[in-house]
């Protein structure tokens, strides 16, 4: 399967304050590539935020704005029109939202959430947060809430479970955005 994970960090609980965001490619089931950019917001930055993701308006000084970064990956969106993420309405929430704010065109894709597959196949999980899945199956997860390193957890995450239970029951998650 090919597929685009994806992650967003942001500044605050603004939706469109993304202040960082993580792609992880996935061709014929191998992760092929990652890409990773922080994101300069046009919003203030919470507390509660820096506490959770660590960045904070000083790391992104000379970072892109949004308009810039999208510019460099919106075909990836055509490209891989499979984008996953743990949680991933939150992430496709704050894609819409960031370019709504900027006037910019939203992509037409299909969506596949990793906690709802975890939910699934693997119910007697303590939780299914991202770090408690990706250590329960024995994956790797460097720095929780590092954009780049959470969309290769999330990739890793469909992998294994594509692996286990097989393309097509995977494909019945997909929901298109």
């Amino acid at each position: 399967m090919n597929f685009l994970a994806m992650d967003f960090e942001t500044a605050s609980s603004e939706p469109w304050s993304a202040v960082s965001l993580g792609l992880t490619i996935v061709r014929d089931n191998q992760i092929a590539q990652n890409w990773y950019s922080l994101i300069k917001p046009e919003t203030s930055f919470s507390y509660w935020n820096t506490e959770i993701n660590g960045l904070t308006a000083d790391d992104v000084l000379d970072s892109l704005k949004f308009p810039e970064v999208w510019a460099d990956i919106k075909n990836l969106y055509d490209d891989y029109p499979v984008v996953v993420g743990h949680n991933v309405r939150f992430d496709n929430n704050v894609l819409k939202q960031t370019l709504k704010y900027y006037g910019l065109k939203t992509p037409r894709y299909l969506s596949l959430d990793t906690v709802s597959l975890s939910r699934k196949f693997q119910p007697g999980m303590v939780n299914h947060k991202l770090d408690t899945v990706v250590s329960d199956l024995g994956l790797f997860l460097e720095h929780h809430h590092n954009a780049s390193d959470d969309a290769q957890a999330s990739a890793q995450i469909l992998i294994y479970e594509i692996e286990h239970f097989g393309e097509e029951r995977v494909k019945d998650f997909v929901k298109l955005v």
